[in-house]
Order: structure tokens, then C-alpha cells, then sequence
């Protein structure tokens, strides 16, 4: 990967799973866990329930009912938001990316987390892994009615966060996502080669690939002539030291 035009970059948005988070979670909950539940509850097999709840996840994805668990809580008569709670331990950080936030930080990067995570999944993962400190906003697409794959959504974080789309970086590993933020005129654009542990590396399209946190941070690092003092702070195992200043949440 060539190195980023830091000086070029004021500002840095983020995605949430896939991105920071390794997105094995959000595969195994939504693939395995649920459908389980599902059958279970409604006293079908479990081919049964796939059977009934693949059409559905594949009409409504890349829309925000599919990132919305109030929508599949009404839609399957599921605790949807209790379901995940189960599997919880299963939240992690991706390798290295409390390094990579901790370099941001240090390089006094505006940095805001946009996630099409519904705010209810993400309280759940910021009580496992805290995250919360390292931005300058939490911004679910929620908040503005629109997904990530809608140009609205562009629109309304520019309206409400006030960044310049010519300097500054994405970085997201839905494909979608990352061509409607290229379309909405995002200059720095990077996609995750392997955002779950569990599965290969995935095809990046025409977008450059992060392989590695640890190479963003070396080239951030030499761009800011600025060390990596710190790590992320992961709640459940007490681990690491959490940046002083607090963040704004929104």
C-alpha cells in the first residue's frame, strides 16, 4: 500500500465492525446464532429458519431496516438486542487498531466513528471494547434515517460534522459504502482486506486495501514525527490506558 498524503488529511471517518471491530461477531450473530434462535422459538428446523430468513436479510440489505434491530426485534418477535448479549463475548478489536486510533489521536486528526450499527448494537460493543474516548463524535447512520450507501447520508454528517470531503479519509469494508462516499467526493478512501478473522481476505475491487494497522500507524507516524504512546482501553479484560481527554458523543 503507498503511503497516505497525511498532510492532505484533516479528518478521518471510520467504520465500526469490520473496520475497528472484528466483524466475526456480527457474521456468527446474524448467520449462526440468530437462525438458531429463531427456529428455536418458533419451532422449526433450523433449514427451515434459514430458509425463511435468508430472502429476508437479502431483500433488505443495504437499507437501513437492515442495520435497524428495533425493525428485525418487530419483524422475527425476537429480543434481538437480548440475542446478541449472548454471544457477546465474541466482540473484539481488530489487530492493531488501538495503535492506529492512538497514532490519530497524537496526530491531532479529527476522527469520528460512522457506523450503520443501530445505536442499541452500538452501546452494546462500547460496553466491551472502549472505544468512545479515541473520537471526536459516535455517529450512527440511524440519526440521519439514511445508510451509508445512501448519498443523504453524506449530506447530513456533512451539514452536522462540517468536514471537507477533499481531505479526508474513509476507511470501511462494505464495497458499497466506500463507492457511494467516492461518489459524495471522499478524496482518501481505503478498504479492510480481512475484516473477519474467521473467514480469507476478501476482493477489495478498485479500491486499496488495508492489510495492517501497523503500516498506517508507521507512515502516520513519520508523517507527524510522533511516537504511538498508548493503547486501547478493552473493558472486559481491563487492559491498556484510556487517552485523557474525554470525546464528545454524538
Amino acid at each position: 500500500m503507498s503511503p497516505l498524503p497525511w498532510s492532505e488529511i484533516d479528518t478521518v471517518l471510520l467504520d465500526m465492525d469490520g473496520t475497528l471491530l472484528d466483524l466475526h461477531f456480527d457474521n456468527h450473530f446474524w448467520l449462526e446464532h440468530l437462525p438458531q434462535r429463531y427456529a428455536e422459538h418458533h419451532g422449526i428446523s433450523r433449514a427451515m429458519a434459514e430458509q425463511e430468513l435468508l430472502p429476508l436479510f437479502r431483500e433488505h440489505a443495504g437499507r437501513l431496516t437492515w442495520y435497524c434491530l428495533d425493525f428485525w426485534s418487530a419483524e422475527l418477535k425476537l429480543p434481538v438486542v437480548e440475542l446478541k448479549r449472548e454471544v457477546a463475548h465474541l466482540i473484539a478489536l481488530r489487530p492493531d487498531a488501538d495503535r492506529f486510533l492512538a497514532a490519530l489521536r497524537g496526530a491531532g486528526k479529527r476522527v469520528a466513528l460512522i457506523t450503520n450499527a443501530h445505536r442499541d448494537s452500538l452501546s452494546l460493543k462500547l460496553e466491551r471494547v472502549e472505544l468512545a474516548p479515541w473520537f471526536d463524535r459516535l455517529i450512527s447512520s440511524h440519526d440521519y434515517g439514511f445508510p451509508k450507501e445512501d448519498q443523504q447520508f453524506w449530506l447530513a454528517l456533512q451539514q452536522d460534522f462540517g468536514f471537507a470531503p477533499a481531505r479526508s479519509l474513509f476507511i470501511d469494508d462494505s464495497l458499497p459504502v466506500l463507492r457511494s462516499a467516492r461518489r459524495y467526493g471522499i478524496a482518501h478512501l481505503l478498504a479492510v482486506r480481512q475484516p473477519d478473522s474467521r473467514q480469507g481476505p476478501k476482493d477489495t475491487g478498485e479500491f486499496i486495501a488495508v492489510e495492517s494497522y501497523p503500516a498506517l500507524c508507521k507512515g502516520l507516524c513519520r508523517a507527524t514525527e510522533k511516537t504511538v504512546p498508548e493503547r486501547l482501553t478493552t473493558v472486559a479484560g481491563g487492559l491498556g490506558k484510556r487517552p485523557e481527554r474525554p470525546a464528545e458523543k454524538g
